[in-house]
């Protein structure tokens, strides 16, 4: 099949800049490299992760949990987040850890079944987290409860998307600070944080929950970050205006709007997104009909809207993978 062949919206995956990414981000952190499957949500792509030699693997969502074990990917998995019935993952026949942040989930958890906890903590996110200050005293119920904590969890992403890198280096060691001094008090061999934009400014995490970094946006590009463009939707433009602009088949419905405007290859103007479409003021001349590659500014969700990524090499479509970790 040619990519030309392929009904639009469709999303696209560069082969070649997929292995760069692996590559890159396994040869820069190795075992302590946990990915982050709430990226890409889809298992065909976890597996080359595997491959690439991550062995544990984060997740979101207890359907990505489910669905990760269900395709042999469960040897280490850990919900990064917080839940209130934890039973779905208690019966799966895999190694789950969840983060904890408060008695109501700690309960949730040993109620669930589920065995091993991680103390979420809040390093500065307002987000999910207990105080610091509190994480003792929440180890230590999670061990009366019976279950084993593992050691702390705290996501920096109040610096993850910082564009000065001295300042995202220096919010990120504050953050870390604060989670290291609750893994002095809580115990446990893992301190779990980071993301792809703090990769390389966090060497205190014993495990980075980078994701983005295997497809990436036009968001983390901003930061210069050794990784490549891999993600685009296919497009096709079927208006073109005498007022002088033209509009593409892709739009709210298919694409993450929270990180900004998309961009367009060939540096067309994006003027306006609406449900399905894109209206854009043309670099050159286009026709009706043309196909043309649309860069989202943040992956996550851009994937979830679609139900298959398509790997291509050039203008041929090399393999299909179901984007099969959709749902919760």
């Amino acid at each position: 099949m040619q990519v030309g062949d392929l009904s639009t919206p469709a999303l696209l995956v560069d082969a070649a800049q997929l292995e760069h990414n692996l590559t890159t981000m396994a040869r820069a952190l190795g075992e302590r490299l946990r990915p982050h499957v709430k990226a890409h949500k889809c298992t065909a792509l976890a597996r080359r992760q595997a491959k690439a030699g991550s062995a544990g693997f984060t997740c979101a969502t207890v359907r990505e949990v489910e669905g990760m074990a269900a395709r042999g990917l469960g040897d280490d998995l850990l919900l990064a987040n917080e839940v209130l019935d934890a039973t779905r993952l208690g019966r799966l026949e895999a190694r789950v850890t969840v983060a904890v942040d408060s008695e109501a989930t700690i309960l949730a958890a040993a109620e669930g079944g589920v065995r091993e906890v991680l103390i979420d903590v809040d390093v500065g996110l307002p987000r999910c987290g207990c105080a610091p200050e509190d994480a003792p005293r929440l180890a230590r119920l999670a061990r009366a409860r019976g279950l084993t904590v593992r050691g702390v969890m705290g996501y920096e992403g109040h610096a993850m998307a910082v564009p000065d890198r001295a300042l995202r280096a220096e919010l990120t060691e504050q953050a870390m600070s604060v989670l290291l001094a609750a893994h002095r008090e809580v115990g446990g061999e893992v301190i779990s944080a980071g993301g792809t934009g703090t990769y390389d400014l966090n060497p205190w995490a014993s495990e980075i929950q980078a994701g983005s970094y295997a497809l990436m946006d036009t968001a983390y590009a901003r930061l210069d970050l050794p990784f490549r463009p891999a993600l685009s939707i296919l497009a096709t433009v079927i208006s073109v205006s005498p007022r002088g602009h033209a509009v593409l088949d892709c739009g709210l419905k298919a694409l993450g709007m929270d990180h900004g405007k998309p961009e367009i290859a060939g540096g067309h103007e994006v003027l306006l997104v609406s449900d399905e479409h894109i209206t854009f003021l043309p670099a050159g001349r286009v026709r009706v009909g043309e196909r043309l590659r649309v860069l989202p500014a943040h992956v996550d969700p851009t994937v979830a809207y679609h139900e298959r990524m398509h790997l291509v090499d050039g203008e041929r479509v090399i393999d299909t993978w179901e984007v099969d970790l959709r749902g919760w």
